[in-house]
């Protein structure tokens, strides 16, 4: 029995000590996966610190991509994964918003579009970089600051959602 004890503290302390650092560089059997956006935590100007993944062609591409991902996770999913912390609540509760308003979003994720001014990149030193067996697109993850409270007003202002 004590044997049996020991050798479950030891699983669970190697099991523990394993989990402790996430790598900076995921394994390619990942490439085809797709990862959720996870809050980081809040702030109290009302943003959200969120890791979230983009791809494209090169670094600049894919990072762009995973801001525009993050902000339309705001906007139309919510956040689910991570710490409690974030809003779990999608800003646009209406059905088919995005198809809806099409031309407004089409603008407003264009690249260089008006997504840019919610979104401000935390930490530059925390991003990974997902390995592919596709040479030409790349898959990085970045820990971004997206402001919710000013992205709401931008809704309510644009005639979007309702106060």
């Amino acid at each position: 029995m004590k044997l049996i004890t020991s050798l479950t503290g030891a699983a669970l302390a190697l099991l523990t000590l394993a989990g402790c650092k996430t790598p900076q560089v995921i394994d390619s059997t990942y490439a085809g996966s797709t990862f959720a956006i996870e809050c980081m935590g809040t702030d109290l100007d009302g943003s959200q610190t969120l890791r979230s993944w983009g791809t494209g062609k090169n670094k600049a591409q894919a990072m762009e991509n995973a801001k525009k991902n993050a902000v339309r996770a705001v906007l139309f999913e919510g956040i689910n994964a991570g710490t409690g912390d974030c809003n779990r609540k999608p800003l646009i509760f209406e059905v088919n918003a995005e198809e809806k308003y099409e031309q407004y979003f089409n603008r407003f994720f264009a690249d260089g579009g008006a997504y840019k001014a919610f979104t401000s990149m935390t930490d530059e030193k925390r991003t990974s970089r997902l390995k592919s067996t596709n040479s030409a697109i790349e898959s990085w993850g970045i820990v971004v600051r997206v402001d919710r409270a000013a992205l709401r007003q931008r809704l309510i202002d644009d005639g979007i959602i309702k106060p």
